[in-house]
């Protein structure tokens, strides 16, 4: 059998060990050969692909990236797109694809598989919010840069005694901002799932300056105040639809400053939350999709996702898996606001 893996979307520490643990298990149980298409759904669309054998995966478990390349690509956006999928599976003889990405590559693989194209699929995403599994990989790397950010910025914000506002990922879920706030101790934590009064922000704020502290506030990118509208860096949308978020720290940093009186500053963290080096835990659950979409592949369950359920990877419906977005449950920021102020 000959395979085709591919990464889409936004890059992410461990797809590299997804990508080495596919390999070798194929390679080494099964006797398969793959082949890596580069960038995306670009690949199979315009058969931009490259060998994948033991040796083009040995070393790299611990790179943050992907060596296959990434985009934003939609082939059902692009006339004739999954036509050309179809000739370049063809031309290079191959029987599968595995597809590695969020709601956006494995909502394509889904359509995919429907009309045809055996897909498997591998849940990948910093956000944390795609659906039927509890972790996605990446998550645990995002939250880890994001906490030592957070760390750091205590010891700034308490020598000039400022607000501190720290911008985190997260356009519809605020998973990032929620666990790293918890984790670094900030005075206030403001997710996309809930509007935010930006009075209750000053109130929490002052509180925090009349105790000889100094504030942080972890804000993600896609939270509102209340009758407010999203920050956005661009009007431009990509393949999927989705305009560029950001902004929002510097705004809040500013109302903070006008309406208290006491300085405040934003730090947005950016790409750096999705790059470098994967964690452990994110190298170890990466493996282990790995190895079970190889699994899936080799018992012919295409239209699955391997997803996390407690401790056991299981499948899932692809279809299930892109439903909708996981997000933060009121109960789960509303336990978090005791440590507000």
């Amino acid at each position: 059998m000959r395979v085709g893996v591919l990464t889409g979307g936004g890059d992410c520490p461990g797809l590299n060990a997804v990508i080495r643990a596919v390999v070798r298990k194929g390679i080494e149980v099964h006797d398969w050969e793959f082949v890596g298409f580069r960038s995306g759904w670009q690949g199979p669309m315009t058969g931009q692909s490259r060998p994948l054998g033991l040796s083009d995966v040995e070393d790299i478990l611990t790179r943050g990236g992907t060596i296959l390349r990434s985009s934003r690509t939609n082939p059902y956006n692009v006339d004739g797109g999954v036509e050309k999928i179809r000739k370049v599976l063809a031309d290079q003889s191959v029987d599968a694809l595995i597809a590695i990405g969020g709601e956006d590559t494995l909502g394509v693989a889904k359509r995919l598989t429907d009309d045809g194209i055996g897909v498997v699929g591998v849940p990948k995403t910093i956000d944390n919010d795609l659906g039927a599994t509890d972790y996605t990989f990446g998550f645990d790397t995002a939250v880890s840069i994001a906490t030592e950010a957070i760390d750091r910025l205590h010891t700034t914000a308490e020598s000039h005694h400022r607000a501190l506002v720290v911008e985190v990922m997260g356009r519809h879920a605020g998973w990032i901002a929620l666990h790293s706030g918890l984790a670094g101790g900030a005075s206030v934590i403001l997710v996309p799932e809930r509007h935010f009064s930006v009075d209750q922000v000053v109130s929490w704020v002052e509180r925090r300056f009349e105790k000889e502290y100094a504030p942080i506030i972890v804000v993600a990118e896609g939270a509102l105040p209340e009758g407010g509208e999203e920050k956005l860096l661009t009007g431009e949308k990509d393949a999927f639809g989705h305009v560029r978020l950001g902004g929002i720290g510097t705004w809040l940093a500013d109302e903070i400053a006008t309406r208290t009186g006491k300085e405040s500053r934003a730090v947005v963290l950016g790409h750096v939350q999705r790059g470098g080096t994967p964690t452990a835990y994110d190298r170890v659950l990466a493996t282990r999709f790995g190895l079970h979409a190889v699994d899936a592949v080799a018992d012919g369950d295409f239209g699955t996702m391997v997803a996390l359920r407690g401790t056991d990877i299981v499948r899932v419906k692809l279809s299930e898996a892109t439903a909708e977005l996981k997000t933060v449950p009121v109960e789960r920021y509303e336990e978090a606001e005791v440590f507000f102020g």
